[in-house]
């Protein structure tokens, strides 16, 4: 359940920052990992996203 709505947010907002916070997780390296998303297009986004 956990992984099928951080992947329902990230599709529908496309904001990895705001997972990344939602998840818990230190490093960006694993939300992406943990979504399955291309590390160009995660890093692309979370350029245009406030810390």
């Amino acid at each position: 359940m956990r992984r099928t709505k951080a992947t329902l947010i990230y599709a529908r907002t496309k904001n990895i920052r705001a997972v990344q916070i939602l998840l818990g997780h230190s490093k960006l390296d694993n939300t992406i990992r943990y979504l399955g998303v291309e590390l160009e297009d995660a890093l692309r986004l979370s350029e245009k996203t406030d810390c």
